[in-house]
C-alpha cells in the first residue's frame, strides 16, 4: 500500500497516529535520530550556533556542533499499513524547555537518548518524563571514541526504575533505530496493560 492509498478492490485502511518524543541533552543525536527514520523530509528548527550563546550552550565533547534546535524536530514513519508514528525532537537545552510541556500533549511515549560523555545532560529528560508517568525508552547513542559501559552501570547512573528499557542505539541507524521506536510503543502498551489492571483489580 501506498500511504494514504489502498491496493486496487481493498478499502483504503485509516492507519493509527501515535505521537513519540525525543528527548535528551544538547547534542546527543535527536535531530540524527529523526531524519535518520523519517519516511518524509524532517522539518527542522535548527539555528547555528553564535557567540552570545556559548556561555549557555556547553559544547564540550560535541565542538564540531555548529547548529541548534530551537523549537523541534518533526519526522514520520510507517511501521505497518496501519500504524504510522509521528516523531517530535525536543530542543535539548534549558532555555527552551517551555516547549517540552507543549510537544509532549497526547505522547504515547518517548525515547531519551543518552550520551555516556555527558551522560548528566539526559537527568533532566529523564526526570521530567517520569514526573508526567509518560512512558519511555533510555537509547544509549553509541559514538564513535566513546567508552562503552555495562548496561546495569549506565542504569545505576540514571537511576533508572527497573522496568524501564535501556538500549544500545546508533541514531544514524535506520534499522537500530526502528527497534528503539517499536521498543517504546511496546513499553507504552505494557505499561497502559498494567494501568488498566491495577483499576479493575
Amino acid at each position: 500500500m501506498i500511504f494514504g492509498r489502498s491496493e486496487r478492490g481493498k478499502p483504503p485502511v485509516e492507519p493509527v497516529t501515535l505521537k513519540i518524543l525525543v528527548a535528551g541533552g544538547f547534542g546527543v543525536g535527536k535531530t540524527t535520530l529523526v531524519g535518520a527514520v523519517s519516511e518524509i523530509r524532517p522539518l527542522r528548527t535548527e539555528e547555528l550556533l553564535t557567540e552570545a550563546g556559548r556561555p549557555v550552550d556547553d559544547t564540550s565533547g560535541v565542538e564540531a556542533k555548529s547548529t541548534t534546535t530551537v523549537a523541534m524536530d518533526f519526522g514520520r514513519i510507517t511501521l505497518r499499513e496501519d500504524l504510522v508514528l509521528y516523531l517530535f525532537g525536543t530542543p535539548g537545552q534549558e532555555r527552551f524547555w517551555f516547549m517540552w510541556d507543549e510537544l509532549s500533549e497526547g505522547a504515547l511515549g518517548a525515547v531519551v537518548l543518552a550520551d555516556t560523555r555527558r551522560l548528566e545532560d539526559c537527568f533532566a529528560a529523564v526526570d521530567y518524563f517520569e514526573r508526567r508517568a509518560i512512558p519511555f525508552v533510555v537509547g544509549v547513542n553509541c559514538f564513535e571514541g566513546s567508552a562503552r559501559y555495562p548496561e546495569d552501570a549506565v542504569r545505576r547512573a540514571l537511576d533508572l526504575d527497573d522496568d524501564v528499557p535501556l538500549v544500545l542505539t546508533d541514531a544514524r541507524d535506520r534499522e537500530s533505530v526502528k527497534e528503539v521506536l517499536v521498543g517504546v510503543v511496546q513499553h507504552a502498551m505494557t505499561q497502559a496493560a498494567r494501568r488498566r489492571s491495577a483499576v479493575t483489580s
